[in-house]
C-alpha cells in the first residue's frame, strides 16, 4: 500500500514538472522505477501506459488555455509515434544486464542535458515569422520518439527543447504542443511493448495509481506553464535524475567496490547539482528584477505623457 501511495505522487509531481516545463514525466518516474528495483523494459513500459491516460488529458486541457498549434503537432506526431515504436521493440529484446546501463545511461544524458539547458540559458524569443516546416520537425520527432522508449522519457527533453532553441514559436505552444503529440507517442510505445513484452509483465495497479497523479495534475501543470519558474525546476529535476541514475554506471564500470570512489562520484554530483540550483535562483531573481525595473519604467514614462 505504501508503495502505491508513493507511486501515486510520484505520478502527480512528474505530471507537474512535464506539463510546466514540456518535459520531465517519463524520466521522473521511469527513475523512480528502476530505484525500485524493476527491470529497464518494465519500467518503460509501465511509465508508457500510465502516461497515456495523462498525456491525453494534459493535451486537453493545453488545448482549451490555446496552448496548442496544430501544424506543429500534425507533422511532430506521427514520425515520434513510428520512433517509440521501434525504440519499445528494441528494449524488449535486450537482456536486463545490457538494458540497465543502456537506459541509465540515456537518462544521465538526458538529466545533464536538463541541468545545462535550464541553468544556463534563458528561454529564446520566439520568431513567429518562421514556421516550423516537416523537414526539422520529423527527425526531431523521430528520435524524441525513440528515446522515449529506450530512456524511459526523452520525447520532452528532445522534443520541447529542440522547438524551443528553434525560436520559431512561443514556449506556451510549445510545451503544449508537444504535450498533445506525446499522447500519439505514448500510445504507440504501449503498442511496441505490448508486442515485445505481452502484459503479463506489467504492474497493472502501479500504471494505475500513476495514472490517478498524473490525472490529477494535468489541468494544474497546463496552467502552470506560464507561472512556474522553468529555470529553478529544469535544475532541480536535471539534478535529481543524475543523482538517482550515476549508481548503474558506476555498478557497470566497477567503481561500486571502491567505497571512496563511489563517496566521490556523488559528492561530485550533488555539489554540481547544488551549484546549479543556486545559479538558477540567481538568474531567475535577477530577470524578475529586470522585469520589473522595465515594468516601472513604462509606467513612469506613461505617467509622464500623461501629465503632459
Amino acid at each position: 500500500m505504501q508503495t502505491l501511495v508513493l507511486l501515486g505522487f510520484v505520478g502527480l509531481l512528474a505530471q507537474l514538472i512535464n506539463g510546466s516545463l514540456g518535459m520531465g514525466y517519463g524520466i521522473t518516474t521511469t527513475t523512480s522505477l528502476l530505484v525500485m528495483g524493476t527491470t529497464p523494459a518494465v519500467a518503460s513500459a509501465t511509465v508508457n501506459l500510465s502516461q497515456v491516460g495523462s498525456q491525453i488529458a494534459s493535451g486537453f486541457a493545453h488545448w482549451r488555455f490555446g496552448n496548442v498549434d496544430w501544424a506543429v503537432v500534425w507533422r511532430y506526431a506521427l514520425p515520434a509515434a513510428i520512433g517509440a515504436f521501434v525504440g519499445a521493440l528494441l528494449l524488449s529484446r535486450l537482456s536486463t544486464e545490457s538494458a540497465a546501463p543502456l537506459m541509465s545511461s540515456i537518462l544521465v544524458v538526458l538529466g545533464v542535458y536538463l541541468l545545462a539547458r535550464f541553468t544556463f540559458r534563458a528561454l529564446p524569443r520566439p520568431r513567429v515569422d518562421r514556421p516550423l516546416r516537416s523537414p526539422f520537425l520529423a527527425p526531431v520527432g523521430l528520435l524524441a520518439g525513440f528515446l522515449n522508449s529506450t530512456g524511459g522519457g526523452g520525447s520532452g527533453p528532445v522534443g520541447t527543447s529542440a522547438l524551443l532553441a528553434s525560436g520559431r514559436l512561443e514556449p506556451r505552444k510549445v510545451i503544449g504542443s508537444v504535450s498533445v503529440a506525446e499522447s500519439a507517442v505514448v500510445i504507440a510505445g504501449s503498442a511496441g511493448f505490448a508486442i515485445g513484452l505481452g502484459m503479463e509483465g506489467i504492474n497493472l495497479p502501479w500504471v494505475a495509481v500513476l495514472l490517478l497523479g498524473g490525472l490529477l495534475a494535468a489541468p494544474v501543470a497546463a496552467w502552470l506553464a506560464s507561472h512556474v519558474p522553468a529555470r529553478m525546476l529544469g535544475s532541480v529535476v536535471g539534478g535529481l535524475i543524475v543523482f538517482t541514475n550515476v549508481r548503474v554506471l558506476m555498478d557497470s564500470t566497477g567503481l561500486t567496490g571502491s567505497p571512496a570512489a563511489v563517496a566521490a562520484c556523488y559528492t561530485a554530483v550533488a555539489l554540481v547539482w547544488a551549484a546549479a540550483v543556486g545559479w538558477s535562483l540567481r538568474a531567475h531573481l535577477a530577470e524578475r528584477r529586470d522585469h520589473r525595473a522595465a515594468a516601472s519604467a513604462v509606467e513612469h514614462f506613461a505617467a509622464a505623457e500623461a501629465r503632459d
